[in-house]
């Protein structure tokens, strides 16, 4: 079933495709039958605890924080995750992590896709104007996507102090208005 960016829907969020795509967007939380797969996914990038990874995902919920997964129509294949976490300074802005394909459909837009669904997700559903994320190495990606380069930003609020070790970070701080 696909959705227009001209559908309302608010509880009980269905898949969510404005793109035309063969795939959709869903939010984890109501598809919990895609939680081990996707943390299996995200371990295989950035290895932590099933435990720990699976909290992560259990907390995902209608607004923020919110983890998105990249499914084939049926909902049988995990391609791709993202988290969308909230920003406590900017209300109307999110940050995006923990982006991450699988290794077998890199290199076939599926990254872009997400982050396209990501995009859609957070403009008609959850009304945010601005996305913001930090990159190590792909910040040519996210520029070919139309995000620009900005001061680092915490998601925890405004830092009082400046922290040493922004200075030699090696982290890029990207963000798109919507």
């Amino acid at each position: 079933m696909r959705y227009l960016e001209t559908d309302l829907y608010f509880e009980g969020l269905p898949p969510f495709n404005v793109s035309g795509s063969p795939f959709n967007v869903v939010p984890i939380h109501h598809y919990p039958e895609l939680m081990k797969a996707t943390c299996a996914l995200i371990n295989a990038e950035w290895p932590r605890s099933e435990t720990a990874r699976m909290r992560s995902l259990e907390a995902s919920c209608d607004t923020l924080p919110c983890s998105l997964v990249l499914t084939t129509e049926g909902f049988n294949r995990v391609i791709a995750h993202c988290k969308l976490s909230p920003i406590q300074a900017k209300k109307k802005a999110c940050f995006i992590e923990s982006v991450v394909v699988d290794k077998s459909f890199r290199g076939q837009g599926f990254g872009k896709l997400i982050m396209k669904f990501a995009e859609d997700y957070c403009r008609v559903v959850l009304d945010l104007k601005v996305i913001y994320l930090s990159t190590i190495d792909q910040d040519g990606f996210y520029e070919r996507i139309g995000y620009t380069h900005c001061p680092p930003i915490s998601m925890y609020g405004p830092r009082h102090c400046e922290l040493p070790s922004l200075k030699t970070a090696t982290k890029k701080y990207m963000k798109k208005e919507l």
